[in-house]
């Protein structure tokens, strides 16, 4: 992609950042660089705070049209944008599944009726969303959920049964869109619907799951004929897949952008340490502090590719289909690098009893980036037979 920015988009810019610089005083400064990957249960209040902040300068869904709330931004704009708030040390957005991907797929493949109810609070910063796809028997085989949705004529209602997990936030969502099967007799991706739940009812339970760095985003969420109505399923019964598909490009959209601004404050972390305690002397520490630094530009370089590339709204670009493989296994390494930079203090609880430092929480936390959203040797078998057309990967036949 030859990103070029106008003179138009250096003013964007520059409004950006005096926007944020003016905003993240005050009752927010505490949460500057704060509630990213493993630090997400931090400021929690305060950062929904900030949502709605966010809103009332218009800078939340700027990339969608006018007509629903939004800026109708360009993808320049909106790299900027992600770029320039990474920079500020803009803290993690407990809307982002709302605006990132409930929302743009509710543009894409929902009804007037539906964009009308659900939209207007995403936008406002006041209604948070979570994802309802993984299972304990389809981690990251997503088309083998066993989450039932049964429609109920009388009442005109639909209700699920069944077990999400790893569902992130959970626990301060207002609403979960789920994939559930309804139609029992097809299997694989057939049969599938996209429906939308609200969490605050009785057939709803959320249990936290503790994770090794002591904290809990994640969550296990069972539905006891949990109910939506008639109108809360987006598309038909059994279209269920190309949505899923469809929202899961636009994971793998400009947000990137900003997602790696943020491994760069955490390398930028990892360099200023390596830098005062003396391992940066080490000739084997400089190696792959700079490898770290190439691959971290190689990703980017990848994610302009993903933003030029033309897919349709149910499929992924070659370039987003190894992105995940790719950053997941970046970060993990990065994590390495921090204990390895950190030396003796790695094993030492320095910011207080019970507490793990910043570089201690990412090295934990990245022994699952290879886990959740498709585990890498999913991901090789999507690039192996989506990307390069080579044969499916042999199953064994279910006794």
């Amino acid at each position: 992609m030859h990103l070029r920015f106008t003179a138009a988009d250096e003013e964007f810019r520059a409004q950006v950042a005096d926007w944020l610089s003016e905003n993240l005083v005050g009752e927010f400064a505490a949460v500057r660089g704060r509630g990213g990957p493993g630090d997400e249960h931090c400021f929690v209040e305060e950062r929904k705070a900030w949502e709605q902040r966010l809103a009332e300068g218009g800078w939340t869904c700027i990339g969608w049209p006018e007509a629903w709330g939004g800026r109708n931004a360009s993808i320049e704009q909106q790299v900027i944008f992600n770029e320039e708030y990474a920079r500020a040390g803009g803290p993690g957005r407990v809307g982002h599944i709302g605006e990132t991907l409930m929302g743009p797929t509710l543009l894409a493949f929902g009804s007037d009726a539906q964009k009308k109810r659900y939209l207007p609070g995403i936008k406002s910063g006041r209604d948070l969303w979570c994802q309802g796809y993984s299972e304990p028997s389809a981690g990251s085989d997503l088309a083998n959920v066993r989450t039932r949705a049964i429609f109920d004529e009388p009442s005109q209602r639909w209700r699920i049964s069944g077990q999400k997990v790893w569902t992130s936030l959970a626990h301060e969502s207002d609403y979960v869109f789920v994939i559930a099967r309804t139609d029992p007799q097809q299997k694989s991706h057939k049969g599938l619907g996209f429906f939308l739940i609200a969490m605050d009812q009785p057939g709803v339970t959320v249990r936290p799951i503790t994770q090794l760095t002591g904290t809990a985003e994640f969550n296990e969420v069972f539905f006891d004929d949990a109910v939506c109505s008639a109108e809360d399923i987006i598309g038909e019964p059994g279209d269920g897949w190309k949505v899923a598909m469809g929202l899961l490009g636009f994971e793998r959209g400009v947000s990137t952008l900003g997602q790696q601004m943020l491994f760069q404050t955490e390398l930028d972390e990892i360099i200023r340490i390596a830098k005062s305690n003396g391992s940066a002397q080490d000739p084997a520490i400089r190696q792959r502090i700079a490898e770290a630094h190439i691959g971290l530009r190689a990703m980017r370089f990848n994610s302009l590719r993903m933003l030029s590339g033309v897919a349709d709204d149910a499929s992924l670009g070659r370039e987003a289909m190894i992105y995940k493989l790719y950053w997941s296994s970046w970060h993990r390494n990065l994590g390495k690098l921090a204990m390895d930079v950190l030396g003796p203090d790695a094993e030492l609880l320095l910011d207080g009893p019970y507490e793990l430092g910043r570089l201690q929480s990412l090295f934990l936390f990245t022994r699952a980036d290879t886990i959740y959203g498709g585990t890498n040797q999913i991901q090789r078998n999507i690039i192996a037979e989506r990307a390069l057309g080579m044969p499916k990967e042999p199953r064994g036949t279910a006794t």
